[in-house]
């Protein structure tokens, strides 16, 4: 399993080949989980009504891991520890405590927002 966040999402609507490729071809579709997160951020990143549908009928097609006691226990602990040496905000916080709570990689653009914890394994296409 793969957690993906947010901004591969973005990409994969924007039509980024690259991104696209990765998914499909190194990763594959059914390995891709999303956190309640990233799911949250597309919803609130809709257009219109017919977007946020779309949204959550592709969104339909992953496993969905929910936010519990411990990702959001290790998340607070996140920001407390690193929101002013690295900016850490909540969202990536909560998204890194859970692809530590699952023991898998994250798959993201902006790496920059995760090197704050050594515990994070970034998956490297």
């Amino acid at each position: 399993m793969i957690l993906c966040d947010t901004n591969i999402f973005i990409e994969i609507y924007r039509r980024n080949k690259a991104v696209h490729t990765v998914l499909i071809d190194k990763i594959g579709l059914k390995n891709v989980v999303v956190s309640d997160v990233t799911r949250a951020e597309l919803f609130y990143g809709a257009f219109n009504k017919a977007e946020l549908q779309m949204i959550r009928k592709d969104l339909s097609n992953f496993q969905i891991l929910h936010i519990d006691q411990f990702i959001s226990e290790k998340a607070v602990e996140f920001v407390e520890k690193y929101c002013l040496s690295h900016k850490t905000d909540l969202e990536d916080a909560l998204i890194a405590a859970t692809a530590i709570l699952y023991n898998i990689e994250l798959y993201t653009l902006n790496i920059k927002d995760f090197v704050f914890s050594p515990e994070i394994k970034l998956y490297q296409p």
